[in-house]
């Protein structure tokens, strides 16, 4: 797809095929810890239905499977119609390459490939200050809202992009995956930690 300069090597980023799941899998429960087994769970549930899974994302460096990305499909609840939007989870590092560039470079293909699968806005759950350096905004300030308030209000963020209009406001619907492996969000104590952490409570 391109290459790119992280500190430390060229790092390039690619489509990933079903040869490289184990090694994403490996990276996510790497990065993730003991949520890694559970968001590899929702992934392998979003690559079994074509329509969830929109694309995923590897970056490779010395020939070696060493992050990831992954866009999923859902819908945004507009008062005029039904948007289909993406969301993205997990961005996922090995631990032993963070730090050097290779989150930022995957980021940075989602805008290009978000607008060829035609989708006019993209959603993510994570670190405001991270996303916030990188184009990201909280989803509220443009009239749309978490698909659960259980997901703290500025760790929801929205990446517009060409095809988003000033109508399609609402809220994010995910798909039935999240859902069912209890992945939408966080639950107390983490929620809490999170949001003090945030500045904001319940």
């Amino acid at each position: 797809m391109s290459d790119g300069r992280a500190l430390g090597g060229t790092v390039e980023v690619r489509e990933a095929g079903d040869v490289d799941t184990p090694a994403v899998e490996r990276i996510v429960e790497a990065a993730f810890g003991e949520h890694g087994v559970a968001i590899n769970d929702v992934m392998a549930r979003l690559r079994g239905v074509e329509e969830d899974m929109a694309v995923e994302l590897v970056a490779v460096a010395d020939d070696e499977i060493v992050g990831c990305v992954a866009l999923s499909r859902a819908w945004l609840d507009a008062r005029e119609r039904l948007v289909d939007v993406l969301v993205l989870s997990p961005l996922a590092v090995a631990p032993e390459r963070q730090g050097r560039g290779i989150g930022s470079r995957l980021l940075a293909e989602v805008p290009p490939v978000a607008e060829r699968l035609g989708a006019p806005l993209v959603f993510l759950e994570g670190a405001p200050g991270y996303y916030g350096n990188r184009g990201w905004s909280p989803a509220s300030t443009h009239g749309l809202e978490r698909p659960s308030f259980r997901i703290p209000e500025p760790a929801c963020q929205v990446l517009l992009l060409a095809g988003h209009e000033p109508w399609m406001t609402g809220r994010l619907v995910y798909p039935d995956a999240w859902w069912r492996l209890d992945l939408v969000g966080l639950r107390d104590p983490e929620l809490g930690e999170v949001e003090r952490a945030l500045g904001g409570g319940r």
